[in-house]
C-alpha cells in the first residue's frame, strides 16, 4: 500500500517527481554510507536527535554523522549503502540543506556517513524514499510514527505532516493513544503532531474518566497515559482523597527504587491531586505522614495554599485569576462526596459543627419519580443521594447524606438529612444534634431538627423530612435556595462516648 503525500496536501507544497532517481548512481552525486548499530534501549526507541553540527572525518572517505552521541562504542551490526542526489536531499530537509553547505571540507566530500540505531534502520529508508517520492508504504500506526519521529530528527516537515494526517484519520485506541504520548517527548511539536496528542489525551481522559472501574487496569499503564487520565477535571471519583491514595499505590508498584519514585511523584503525579477538594481528614493524614517518597517541603507548601484557599477563597481566586497555570489545579472534578466546612471543638465535650452547600440541580437530581419506600440505613454511593466528606466526632469517623424519601402511606416525597456512621461499631455512641438551613428572609440559620440518639446497632440517625413540606414545594422555595444554593448546617456534639470497636466500611464503591 502506497499512500500518496498529494492527497494530504492539497497539491501544495514542493514536486515529488524523483522517484526515479532514488539509489540510482546516474542521478546521484554522493553515496550515503548508513552504520546500523545495536539500539541503546530495549524498546529501540526515543533515542537522542542528530546534531549536525558534530562531524568526524573518516581519513578522506567522508564524513561520519551520528544519530547519538553515544553510539560511538556500540557494535556495528551492518552496514548499507544508498546513491542520494544532495540537491534533492537539501531541498526537503534543513538538516541535510546544513550538512552539504556549512563551508566546511566536509561539504565536498562524496561518502557521508550516517550511523544509527537499528530500531531506526527501517524507518530511515522509508523517510529517503519519501524525500524522493513524497509516498508512504504502510497504514500501521506503530511503523508510521517511527518514520514520523525519523522524520522530526532529520526535519523533513512534509513527512511529518503525512505521518501525522495519516495517523490522525485512523481510529484511536488505548494502545494506540499510549504509543502516541509515549513518543511525543521525542517529537518536534508542528501543529499537527500536537492535535494527535491532544486527541490522544482526550480519548483515554473519556475512556477512563469513571477511573474506580478500571484501577486493576491502570496499574499498568505507563506514567505518561496516567497523567493524561489524571490531569483532566471530567474525571469521575468517589472523593479527590482516592486519587492521592491512587498515586502513591500506582507509583509504589511501578517504581521500586525510592528516588526515582520520589521525584515521579514530585515532578509528575503530585502536581496532579487536586489538593484544594481533599477532606480535611485526609489533609491532616497527609501532613503528619513520615513517608519517605514524599516531598514533604513541597506537599505542606501545597497544602498551606489550599488551607488559605479554604479560609479565604475571594482572595486566592483573585490572586489565581491571574495565573492560567495553577487555577486547574483548584477545579473540582465530578465527586459522589460533597465538600463541607467544618468547625470542631474539643471540649468542654466533643462537637463538630458542619456547614454544607448543595445546589439546586443536585437537589433536583435527587427525585426519582417511582422509587421504593426509604430503607432504613441507605447505601452509600448509591443513586439518588448526596454524601458528604467524612467528618470525625472524638474520633469517630462520620458523613452527611441527603437524599429525597417517600413516605409510603401517603407517596409524598420530602427531603431527608442523615448522619451515617462509617464505621462499624460494637458497643454505643450517644450524640446531641440538630439540622438547620439559611433563609433569605432572616439571613440566619434557622434550626429545622434536632434530637438526642444513641448509635447501636443502626449506623443512621436523622430526619426524613427535615422542612416539613413535600418535595415539589421544598424545590421551588426560593427562601430556602439562595441564589439556587441550599445552605446547611449540622451540628453534633456527643457527651458519652462508650467503649467501641470500629471496623471501617469501604466508602468507594
Amino acid at each position: 500500500m502506497e499512500v500518496d503525500l498529494e492527497l494530504s496536501r492539497g497539491g501544495e507544497g514542493p514536486s515529488f517527481e524523483f522517484e526515479f532517481a532514488f539509489n540510482s548512481q546516474n542521478f546521484s552525486d554522493r553515496l550515503l554510507r548508513i552504520e546500523v548499530v545495536a539500539s541503546e534501549d530495549a524498546g529501540g526507541r526515543s533515542l537522542p536527535e542528530p546534531d549536525s553540527s558534530r562531524h568526524e572525518e573518516k581519513g578522506d572517505a567522508g564524513q561520519n554523522i551520528e544519530s547519538s552521541s553515544t553510539m560511538v562504542d556500540t557494535p556495528l551490526l551492518r552496514v548499507k549503502t544508498v546513491y542520494i542526489n544532495s540537491a534533492i536531499l537539501a531541498a526537503r530537509s534543513p538538516f541535510f540543506l546544513k550538512l552539504f553547505s556549512n563551508g566546511m571540507k566536509e561539504s565536498d566530500q562524496t561518502h557521508p556517513t550516517l550511523r544509527i540505531a537499528n530500531s531506526e534502520e527501517n524507518a530511515v529508508m522509508e523517510l529517503l524514499s519519501f524525500m524522493y517520492n513524497g509516498k508512504l508504504t504502510t497504514p500501521e500506526p506503530a511503523r508510521l510514527l517511527d518514520i514520523l519521529m525519523a522524520a522530526d530528527k532529520f526535519e523533513v516537515l512534509s513527512c511529518m505532516r503525512l505521518c501525522s494526517q495519516l495517523l490522525a484519520k485512523l481510529p484511536m485506541t488505548t494502545e494506540s493513544a499510549l504509543l502516541y504520548l509515549d513518543h511525543a517527548c521525542s517529537i518536534s511539536m508542528a501543529s499537527e503532531v500536537h492535535c494527535l496528542i491532544v486527541r490522544a489525551k482526550k480519548f483515554l481522559a473519556n475512556k477512563y474518566k469513571n477511573y474506580t472501574k478500571f484501577q486493576h487496569e491502570l496499574m499498568n499503564f505507563p506514567l505518561v497515559g496516567i497523567e493524561a487520565i489524571f490531569s483532566s477535571t471530567d474525571l469521575h471519583v468517589t472523593i479527590e482523597d482516592n486519587i492521592y491514595m491512587f498515586m502513591l499505590t500506582w507509583a509504589r508498584a511501578r517504581y521500586p527504587e525510592l528516588e526515582e519514585r520520589r521525584t515521579i511523584l514530585s515532578s509528575h503525579l503530585l502536581p496532579l491531586v487536586r489538593f484544594s477538594h481533599m477532606s480535611c481528614a485526609r489533609l491532616q493524614k497527609v501532613l503528619t505522614c513520615t513517608d519517605d517518597d514524599i516531598d514533604h517541603d513541597q506537599v505542606n507548601k501545597v497544602i498551606t495554599t489550599v488551607l488559605l484557599h479554604k479560609a479565604y477563597p475571594a482572595h486566592v481566586h483573585g490572586v489565581l485569576g491571574a495565573d492560567a497555570t495553577t487555577c486547574w489545579q483548584f477545579a473540582e472534578r465530578t465527586y459522589m462526596c460533597k465538600p463541607v466546612k467544618v468547625v470542631a471543638f474539643d471540649g468542654p465535650c466533643p462537637q463538630v459543627i458542619a456547614y454544607w452547600d448543595l445546589k439546586r440541580e443536585e437537589c433536583a437530581r435527587l427525585f426519582q419519580p417511582g422509587q421504593v419506600p426509604s430503607q432504613p440505613l441507605p447505601r452509600l454511593f448509591q443513586s439518588g443521594q448526596i454524601i458528604s466528606h467524612p467528618l470525625n466526632l472524638a474520633g469517630l469517623d462520620f458523613t452527611l447524606v441527603a437524599r429525597c424519601n417517600i413516605d409510603q402511606p401517603s407517596g409524598l416525597y420530602s427531603f431527608g438529612l442523615f448522619l451515617v456512621i462509617i464505621e462499624k461499631l460494637k458497643g454505643s455512641v450517644t450524640v446531641d444534634y440538630e439540622f438547620a438551613a439559611r433563609t433569605r428572609g432572616s439571613g440566619k440559620f434557622v434550626t429545622r431538627f434536632e434530637s438526642k440518639n444513641t448509635f447501636t446497632g443502626s449506623l443512621m440517625i436523622g430526619c426524613d423530612d427535615v422542612f416539613g413540606i413535600p418535595w415539589k414545594m421544598f424545590i421551588a422555595d426560593d427562601n430556602l435556595f439562595i441564589d439556587d444554593v441550599l445552605h446547611l448546617r449540622a451540628d453534633w456534639r456527643s457527651k458519652f462516648l462508650a467503649m467501641w470497636v470500629s471496623q471501617p466500611r469501604k466508602i468507594d464503591k
